[in-house]
């Protein structure tokens, strides 16, 4: 159980999955359905202040280096095409909801990429990113644990 347990953080930090797989995965392998709930939620959570760290440290290090100036160009370009236009209009509330949708591209790490971006104040950032996780994993957990009883 406990090695389930640190799978489903792992997918919940994963940029591959996040919550929206974590919290399946926990939930599919047996682990508490409230245990799985909080913990994907607070390791998806950790997600922001990681990446604003790399964002605003590590990143204007790497850029020097052509093929991640490259990559990176190529990921602000998309992320401002995608919703950007809403996240910069709607501000907080654009950002809470790109958050919240859970479907692949977006989420937290989409969602600090965006903070970074579009210059957001970090506090309300993280407040519009951890609710709009919150409602994206409450979405997800609810879908599966409703699909596990359909089939059971």
């Amino acid at each position: 159980m406990i090695q389930d347990i640190v799978i489903a953080i792992l997918w919940s930090i994963s940029p591959f999955g996040e919550a929206k797989v974590g919290i399946p995965y926990g939930m599919i392998n047996g682990v508490n359905i409230y245990l799985v709930f909080v913990v994907c939620f607070l390791a998806n959570v950790l997600v922001f202040p990681l990446m604003m760290f790399f964002l605003e440290k590590v990143n204007s290090y790497l850029l020097r280096w052509h093929y991640y100036k490259k990559a990176a160009i190529y990921v602000a370009r998309r992320a401002k095409l995608g919703s950007g236009s809403k996240i910069q209009k709607y501000g907080f509330w654009g950002l809470l909801f790109f958050v919240m949708l859970p479907i692949p591209g977006t989420g937290v790490y989409a969602g600090s990429i965006a903070t970074y971006l579009f210059k957001i104040k970090k506090s309300n950032a993280f407040l519009a990113n951890t609710i709009g996780i919150f409602f994206s994993s409450l979405i997800v957990w609810a879908t599966t644990l409703i699909t596990m009883e359909g089939i059971s």
